[in-house]
């Protein structure tokens, strides 16, 4: 039971650190090849997609403080561990009001606002980008599945009410039968 209990732990923490190590590389060769520049604006559009991006930023934070953001991180279960305390923990309870009341996937708006409201897009970050909004859009539909197991009618009620990831925007779901 030890192997179970050391998984419950830590695989959240495991992960996200996995995460953010792996992008690293990628960070790292996007900014010493960047390839030719997309687009390079400046004077008042530059900072109308500076503004964008601080929007993106102020966002992405409120976002993470509206959540748990210690179970998000894998932080919580880590101490639990270490503290011998029973796992897994309870789960997180459905959040459905500040930015989730305007969109089922604030943190992926906001890290997209961020990261395409660049004012300068070389070849390379708008390759990024557009992984990046691949992985955000696939991973949301695969986070989706898992919370309408974890949540039921009532994360069903939330996904026919509020948008996808574009405020005001609402999207067909599909229904299985």
């Amino acid at each position: 039971m030890l192997g179970q209990r050391l998984y419950l732990g830590f695989y959240r923490l495991f992960y996200n650190a996995f995460s953010v190590v792996s992008l690293l590389p990628v960070l790292a060769w996007v900014g010493a090849d960047p390839g030719p520049l997309i687009w390079d604006v400046e004077g008042a559009g530059g900072l109308v997609l500076l503004g964008v991006q601080g929007l993106g930023a102020l966002g992405l934070l409120v976002s993470i403080l509206q959540i748990d953001w210690l179970q998000f991180a894998g932080l919580r279960q880590a101490l639990a561990y270490l503290a011998g305390e029973p796992l897994p923990l309870p789960p997180e309870p459905m959040v459905a009001v500040g930015m989730y009341r305007l969109v089922r996937h604030p943190l992926y708006l906001f890290s997209l606002l961020f990261i395409w409201a660049a004012p300068q897009m070389s070849a390379a970050w708008l390759g990024f980008c557009l992984g990046s909004t691949l992985y955000f859009a696939v991973g949301s539909l695969l986070e989706e599945r898992k919370l309408i197991r974890q949540f039921g009618p009532a994360y069903l009620e939330y996904r026919g009410r509020v948008p996808w990831m574009i405020p005001g925007v609402k999207l067909p779901t599909v229904k299985k039968p």
